[in-house]
Parts: C-alpha cells; structure tokens; sequence
C-alpha cells in the first residue's frame, strides 16, 4: 500500500515538473518569437533614455510615445536577457522595422544618435560660443564672461590672460544629445594642444618665434587675412620679415579685433591711428593674445612662411591679394586695385 502511494506521489511530481518545464519552454519560446517581432512603428522616431532611467521608466515612456505593445513583456524579455540595469542613456534613432530585439539590442549597446557642430576657422570667441550655445543639441550655454582659465588646461606658456580667444580649435566635433558646452570647449583646446605642439616640432628654423603661444597669435592673424589656403605661407613670409627687420605688422584684422563691437564694417585713417593693445600700426611686434580661431593650415603657414622679400600686400578684391618688395610698388599696387581699376564687387577677406 505504501509503496503504491510514493509511487503515485513521484508520477504526480513527476507530471508536475514536466508541466513546469513545458510552461517555461513555452515562454522561452515565446519570448524569442516576441524578440523577433517588429515594434509597432509607421516610421521612424527619436526616443531619449535619460541619465538615471530604470527599466521600467524606459518601457513606461515607449509605451506612451506608442512604440511598443505589451509593455509587461518587454521588460520581462529584458530582465531574462540579465541586461535590464545596462540601459545607456541617450537620444536613440529607431528606424520603422525594428524588431524588440534590435531595440533592446541597441539600448544596451549605446547605440546613440551623434551630432555635429562646426567651429569655423577665423571665428572669434563671442562668435564660436554663440554657435555652441545655440546649438539646440548641447546643454549648458557658456556666458563669455564665465569662460576663465580654469575652464581649461592651458597650452604651455600662455600668459597670465582672462581672454582665452584663438585657444580652442577650428574643426568639427560630434557628441550625443546633451553633451555640455564646456566639454566641447575642452575638447576643442585638447585638440589645438595636439596640432600645435605636433607643428612646433616640424617649425622651420630661425623662427622670431619665443613660444609656441606667439607662433598662434601669428596663425590667427593669417587665419583673418586671406581665405585662399595657397596664400597663407605667403602671409606668413610677410608678416616674418617685417618683425625681423623691426617693422609694425600694419594688419587691419588686429586694428578690427582690438575695436571690439565698436567696428561696422569699415575702418578709417583715425581707427588706425587709435592706439589700443591690438592695434599694430601702432604697436610694434605681435598683439597681446590671438584674434581668432584657427585651423592646422594657419599654424604650419605661421611656423613654415614663405620664403622671399615680399613686405607688403594689399587685397585686389577678388579674395587674394598682390605682394611687394617695395613700398614704392606696393603704393602702386594700392592704386590700381582700390582706386583705378576698383573692381564693383571689391571685397576684402576680412569678415
């Protein structure tokens, strides 16, 4: 009798765990068919995981924006995968067709929308930072009263200076959605760090150059005088001779910078008389920080000039310009291409 009972008892368990085992195959299976269905989309949409979202706030938000069905079981397929704690936060791209697979998929492995911001060569610092803090994909606008030093890892031998123009490079950057501006800025003068220091190394010889610093003061006013890239080892030759031979740079984008909003698009005689710390027909030698932002192109041009005895230039109006030995030819120049033969589209290549 008792021997008939364990017996009916370990069938009954053993039925039992059959069933069991059936119902979690069942679901395993079930789960892998609900993996491969495709999410409930008519097109494409955007979706944003937040910093610090669970689980279950994510599938509370897709199910909201109507991007997926069956919430309960997203998030049971997740857990089951041992991947519901590795969510990466950011603005995701989901494309009609995907399945609940490729969308977990993709959350986990931070599959992450990139944007882009240009920082243009020859910008100034007021004009970069209105780029970045209006781009609507970067959070935390910089006031230009607020960027200090501290804000960055100054290049070595920089001065003792608040103004921190030409020190973040001219290039384009990509992030994800909600990146801070000041992390661009960072990256933007890590990266003019790298460049200029790999440049310095390959410099020519007998530079009148004492650091590095005042070889990108020299690239930013290059970076302002011309918009033709063959042009810049041509600028840089002038604007070398005339410091060894003690002459003043006479630049008119140094007379520009140092106006400061003051500047409406033309200079006259007085504005180069006034004498201000950036004006260098008034100063000799270079001003005191850089006027612009610059690019790789400007900084080997101002550590790599052309050689020559070329000591003047002056624009002809189409974007390049017309270099002299002498003054006597570079009045003649001035003549012809701003009074006789003055194109009516004469334009200059400062901004």
């Amino acid at each position: 009798m008792l021997r008939k009972l364990l017996l009916t008892l370990s069938g009954g368990l053993l039925i039992a765990l059959l069933l069991v085992m059936a119902g979690l195959a069942a679901g395993w299976y079930g789960l892998r068919w609900y993996g491969d269905q495709q999410i409930p989309m008519t097109g494409d949409a955007e979706f944003v995981i937040v910093t610090g979202d669970s689980l279950g706030r994510v599938v509370q938000r897709l199910t909201a924006e109507r991007l997926i069905e069956y919430p309960g079981i997203f998030e049971v397929f997740a857990r089951v995968k041992g991947v519901a704690a590795d969510l990466h936060a950011g603005e995701y791209f989901i494309t009609s067709g995907t399945t609940y697979r490729q969308l977990l998929h993709k959350f986990v492995a931070g599959d992450v929308r990139y944007f882009s911001v240009t920082l243009v060569e020859g910008w100034t610092l007021k004009e970069l930072l209105k780029e970045l803090n209006g781009h609507p994909k970067l959070t935390a606008p910089v006031a230009l009263k607020n960027l200090t030093p501290g804000m960055v890892t100054l290049i070595k031998d920089v001065p003792q200076t608040d103004n921190l123009e030409g020190l973040f490079y001219a290039d384009t950057y990509s992030f994800e959605a909600g990146t801070l501006v000041a992390a661009i800025l960072k990256r933007a003068h890590q990266k003019l760090q790298s460049v200029l220091a790999d440049e310095w190394n390959q410099r020519a010889e007998n530079l009148p150059y004492k650091s590095p610093y005042e070889a990108l003061i020299m690239a930013s006013i290059i970076e302002k005088e011309t918009g033709v890239p063959s042009e810049r080892p041509d600028i840089a030759g002038v604007f070398i001779r005339r410091l060894e031979k003690k002459m003043r740079l006479q630049t008119d984008p140094t007379v520009i910078y140092g106006m400061g909003d003051r500047y409406q698009g033309e200079l006259n005689r007085p504005m180069l008389r006034e004498r201000t710390a950036y004006n260098t027909y008034v100063i000799h030698g270079l001003p005191p920080t850089p006027i612009a932002a610059v690019g790789r192109e400007a900084i080997q041009a101002a550590l790599n000039p052309s050689d020559g005895q070329t000591l003047y230039f002056v624009a002809r109006g189409d974007g390049t310009h017309h270099f002299s030995n002498t003054l006597a030819e570079h009045n003649r120049a001035v003549r012809k291409y701003q009074v006789t033969e003055r194109r009516k589209d004469y334009r200059s290549t400062v901004q």
